[in-house]
């Protein structure tokens, strides 16, 4: 099992920046690879970016060369964050955490919104 907790939505102007964390506990060492996924009103969750355990990054179009995802590890702990520049209001949707482990599992968080408005 693991468990993720996301943090660091919240409200920001266009243009700004947020930065998501996302804390994974359990049994962290069976985790493959984390990414980030949003999703809109109405709309199915997306994938914004993911990572795996060697740092092998991907981005969806609309976001590249606005956000960046990387990770950090202990023996027990690992984390994935999501550096969000250049909000637009596009962006605007609730984040969620995932974590890819061996045999095909997956985990989710709880989700944490971010909403981009003046």
């Amino acid at each position: 099992q693991v468990q993720l907790v996301e943090s660091g939505g919240g409200l920001v102007q266009p243009g700004g920046s947020l930065r998501l964390s996302c804390a994974a506990s359990g049994r962290v060492f069976t985790i493959i690879a984390m990414a980030w996924y949003h999703q809109a009103p109405g709309k199915q969750r997306e994938l914004v970016a993911s990572i795996t355990r060697d740092d092998r990054t991907t981005y969806t179009d609309s976001v590249k060369g606005r956000f960046t995802i990387s990770r950090g590890s202990t023996p027990t702990t690992a984390t994935a964050y999501l550096q969000m520049n250049i909000l637009e209001s596009e962006d605007t949707a609730v984040y969620y955490c995932n974590a890819i482990v061996g045999g095909g599992f997956d985990y989710w968080g709880q989700g944490t919104q971010v909403t981009v408005s003046s």
